[in-house]
């Protein structure tokens, strides 16, 4: 979910008239030197798990090949950490943000575990370019990494001194839990027919998958700043409503992206019928385009049968479920830049995390 591709650039544009980055080069910075910062202290966090399943997480973070041999393969942006560290300092400086990088590995290590169990549940068996780690250690090593990797998150918290900790151990936790729900309400969806899920259920679920974790992220860097309750509150928001913009922006990156960008086969979630938010917005349009993708997705799955996912991508984007979830995106920005304005009112001072937000939704696709 963090890689960039390439190809149909991004519509999504930001009405708002605070000045901010637009060529990627600022949050690409950020990026690194929050990379940098985190990466110890999660390398550190998987070197303390037993060994089978600390050869697992490795792996898993491209530290490690299945034999477990050195690699030389990333482990994603890592945006999510970098908003912890981010908007501490954005709110606290320079000594809040160096404060915050234990919470922000432990952020990183959460959304990790997502990813661990997710592609177990979606049986994804690519990621970063490489098999997923249940297809080489089974579905059992990888489910029981995945926890190891978020009891690792929560202990980094319970261990650390400072005065923010418990607030943000308690806030990852719900977090969490908020995950779990939007994981369980996604398979639930999956399992019903096209017309029977609604645009409001598949955005309420993409919320608590991706805009939980991105605006607990920056609320842990809120906490560390020693911010007010009020601009904590903001600033989740601000990550909640750039984390949706994020999802719709990957969906149709899922379906449009270039698979040698993506790591993934193309139309992919359209072979398995994935009830995406352009998938579902081109459904509930009414056209005759729409009447034709139910057809389409009516039929068995066949991820062999690249005839009918190119019609089935035609008829998506005939039906308005590429504009709508472009259009939609944008809108959730400039919702999402007045929250980050009511927390930080100097532009100068919240240019990083305006930097990381457009980072994430100007992709191309």
């Amino acid at each position: 979910m963090d890689e960039t591709q390439e190809g149909h650039t991004s519509t999504v544009s930001h009405t708002d008239s605070r000045p901010g980055p637009s060529d990627g080069q600022e949050a690409a910075a950020i990026l690194e030197v929050s990379r940098a910062a985190v990466d110890p202290e999660l390398r550190a966090a998987v070197d303390a798990l037993p060994g089978s399943m600390r050869r697992i997480a490795r792996y898993h973070f491209g530290w490690e090949h299945a034999d477990g041999t050195p690699a030389a393969g990333h482990a994603g942006k890592a945006i999510r950490p970098a908003l912890v560290l981010t908007a501490a300092a954005a709110l606290g400086g320079a000594p809040a943000r160096a404060a915050a990088v234990r919470a922000a590995a432990a952020v990183e290590l959460v959304h990790n575990f997502t990813l661990l169990h997710d592609d177990v549940m979606d049986r994804d068996a690519t990621r970063r370019h490489r098999a997923t780690a249940w297809t080489v250690f089974g579905d059992a090593d990888a489910i029981l990494a995945g926890d190891a990797l978020q009891a690792r998150a929560l202990m980094l918290l319970a261990e650390d001194p400072h005065p923010a900790a418990p607030a943000a151990a308690a806030r990852l936790a719900a977090c969490v839990v908020e995950l779990c729900e939007g994981q369980h309400a996604d398979t639930a969806l999956e399992r019903r027919a096209p017309g029977e899920v609604t645009l409001a259920e598949v955005l309420t679920m993409a919320e608590a998958k991706t805009g939980a974790l991105l605006g607990c992220a920056c609320a842990l860097g809120a906490l560390y700043a020693g911010a007010a309750e009020e601009d904590v509150a903001a600033l989740d928001a601000f990550g909640r409503e750039s984390g949706l913009a994020f999802q719709l922006i990957d969906d149709v990156i899922g379906i449009w992206g270039d698979p040698r960008r993506t790591g993934k086969p193309v139309g992919s979630d359209l072979a398995a019928r994935k009830k995406s938010l352009p998938v579902v917005a081109a459904l509930a349009s009414g056209t005759p385009a729409a009447a034709e993708l139910a057809e389409l997705y009516a039929l068995p799955y066949d991820e062999e049968d690249e005839e009918g996912i190119t019609r089935t991508v035609l008829a998506v984007e005939r039906a308005g479920g590429r504009d709508w979830a472009q259009e939609q995106a944008a809108d959730l920005m400039s919702h999402a830049m007045d929250e980050l304005s009511r927390a930080i009112p100097d532009p100068e001072a919240a240019g990083g995390l305006l930097a990381l937000a457009e980072f994430v939704t100007r992709r191309s696709t």
